[in-house]
């Protein structure tokens, strides 16, 4: 059995077993339901939030839920038999904390029962599937950013920078802009997500964001509770 390899994102959980030119098999949100024992939806009126989110700014925060996440993925996703567990690489982001790391090899031994554990630096990885063994990795993610230096295959942390601002945060901003216009609306961030993922776009100076604006045509969208409209342009 090839070894799985494993990214868990603030916003994404990429998975797949380790084969040459293959795009990882799973790709799903890393955000949760809370649910109860008989499979309903926690009531709303007995929680704030029913979401979950066990990774926060590409680190690991709730573990039982990351358990819960990692055991639907390797069992149900990807076919892993119990008592006959494979190998298994997980994806490092820069600057984990020793903690974190050690609860993970702990997590994986002791609950899954792997046969084999490695935790590679992301900007490693990242050089290694373009062919190469130095140079300078930018992860830009949904929680933070990592700009990491690697010099033959080892990552020069005392030259790396983390980073804790996101696309997370372009949305939370995008909401707050939107917001000012009508405060009346509440806009819930999985809209404001759809909206900046579709018309957003990056500039390299002051001059072609002039230029992006002039040709940036109105549209018009009514939000989710009908009662609205928004005009984008």
């Amino acid at each position: 059995m090839e070894a799985v390899v494993v990214d868990t994102g603030s916003k994404l959980l990429k998975a797949g077993f380790a084969v040459p030119d293959q795009a990882p098999s799973m790709v799903i949100p890393t955000q949760m339901k809370r649910m109860t024992e008989d499979g309903s939806l926690t009531d709303i009126s007995l929680a704030e939030d029913v979401t979950v989110d066990p990774v926060v700014r590409g680190f690991i925060r709730d573990w039982e839920a990351i358990e819960d996440l990692l055991h639907h993925v390797l069992y149900t996703g990807l076919g892993w038999e119990m008592g006959n567990e494979g190998q298994i690489l997980f994806t490092d982001p820069l600057s984990t904390p020793k903690a974190v790391r050690e609860q993970l090899v702990q997590l994986m031994f002791e609950t899954f029962n792997v046969s084999g554990f490695y935790a590679s630096d992301q900007a490693v990885l990242s050089l290694y599937a373009v062919g190469r063994i130095s140079g300078c990795a930018v992860d830009i993610g949904h929680g933070k950013i990592d700009i990491a230096p690697v010099i033959e295959g080892a990552v020069q942390h005392i030259a790396s920078r983390r980073i804790e601002i996101g696309g997370i945060d372009l949305t939370k901003l995008l909401a707050q802009e939107l917001g000012k216009y009508n405060p009346r609306v509440k806009l819930d961030t999985s809209g404001v997500e759809k909206i900046k993922v579709q018309y957003s776009c990056c500039a390299e100076d002051a001059f072609a964001y002039g230029k992006t604006q002039q040709s940036c045509q109105e549209e018009q969208h009514t939000l989710p509770d009908g009662q609205y409209d928004l005009v984008l342009g």
